[in-house]
């Protein structure tokens, strides 16, 4: 009997409801499809400031590494606004990423049936759209060196470095070729080479590779235009390649085209060494505890993992049927509500998922 060993980041806010929920959910599917599942918590976040005083314990890490893969849920939290930048929770998931060489981020975006009258788009624009959002994760401007505040001409001045070499380009380009081989056959670059003359090295770079990919077909996108066009015609894309910090803004903009950030999941992939798969959805402190938080993001992220992380791809078909039968049958969490359908809160949202499985 196969056997993978998971470790568990709950984290903060809503991330111990959501978790609690996904981890019932894979007990079930792996001993219905004959493979063992061990979990181990471990602190990240605002948890882990609270338990240790670091946002990313070394204990964590280290556990992460020698993981099959890791599920987390979420980080963050108003209370430690205040901190100092490197001790704040959102250091701690950069810390993670780059710990664990964690360079190509996966989004996919696809509209559930069932849910295509909760997207503020008209149906006929959002209806059959199904698109991958592949953005680099350990480079960019996030990463970039020097970054800083200074005292300058009489005042303060912040700033931050976007830099890519080549050979980060080229493998993180490289995934989203193979993707778009594997799926409709159409990649779409966004950059800003118009400006930027680290933009103007990527789309250099991604124009090199393309002639080994004879078979997907290229096009370039200044990110201004991307982001409108992922709201005037999403049906066009099928693949997008983007940096760190377009990647962050245009997937978040796409999973509003599922009518809420909480339906979608997300991997984090390195070379070698286990994956990283959590929600795109933050913490949500402002429902946290209060069993209102919708778990399906993080349930589809169990999902991805099973099929990328653990290669069990018939268990994660399962729980993606799961998700798809119980929005059929109606049930709604607040920020899918709509008229004609049955409020549910998290652990009941949970038990019909389990019933549904």
């Amino acid at each position: 009997m196969a056997q993978h060993r998971v470790v568990l980041l709950p984290g903060d806010g809503i991330g111990p409801e959501i978790t609690a929920v996904a981890r019932q959910l894979l007990e079930m599917v792996s001993e219905r499809h004959g493979f063992q599942l061990s979990f181990e918590e471990q602190p990240i976040g605002g948890s882990a400031i609270d338990a240790s005083g670091e946002p990313l314990p070394a204990s964590t890490l280290e556990a992460c590494r020698q993981a099959d893969a890791v599920l987390l849920a979420a980080i963050g939290s108003p209370r430690f606004d205040s901190l100092p930048r490197e001790k704040r929770p959102e250091t701690g998931l950069l810390g993670l990423r780059a710990g664990m060489q964690l360079f190509a981020n996966l989004r996919p975006v696809k509209i559930v049936p069932a849910l295509i009258g909760a997207s503020s788009l008209r149906p006929e624009v959002i209806e059959g759209v199904d698109l991958m959002v592949v953005r680099e994760l350990t480079g960019g401007i996030y990463f970039g060196q020097p970054k800083g505040r200074i005292e300058a001409d009489g005042e303060e001045r912040g700033f931050n470095t976007m830099t890519y070499s080549a050979s980060e380009v080229d493998r993180i380009a490289r995934v989203a070729f193979d993707l778009a081989r594997e799926r409709r056959g159409r990649l779409c670059s966004v950059d800003k080479a118009n400006v930027l003359d680290v933009s103007q090295l990527w789309r250099d770079r991604v124009e090199t590779m393309a002639p080994g990919y004879g078979d997907v077909e290229v096009s370039h996108m200044y990110v201004d235009n991307a982001a409108m066009q992922l709201v005037r015609d999403p049906r066009q894309f099928d693949v997008l390649l983007t940096g760190n910090l377009f990647g962050d803004i245009l997937s978040d903009e796409a999973a509003m085209l599922t009518g809420s950030i909480g339906m979608l999941p997300s991997a984090s992939l390195g070379s070698d060494g286990p994956g990283l798969f959590e929600p795109v959805h933050g913490s949500a402190p402002d429902i946290a505890g209060q069993d209102k938080a919708n778990p399906m993001a993080m349930v589809l992220s169990a999902a991805m993992m099973l099929r990328i992380g653990l290669k069990q791809s018939a268990a994660a078909a399962d729980l993606e049927r799961a998700v798809d039968t119980v929005l059929a049958s109606g049930l709604r969490t607040g920020d899918l509500m709509a008229e004609g359908c049955t409020p549910v809160g998290c652990s009941a949202m949970g038990r019909a998922l389990i019933e549904a499985l």
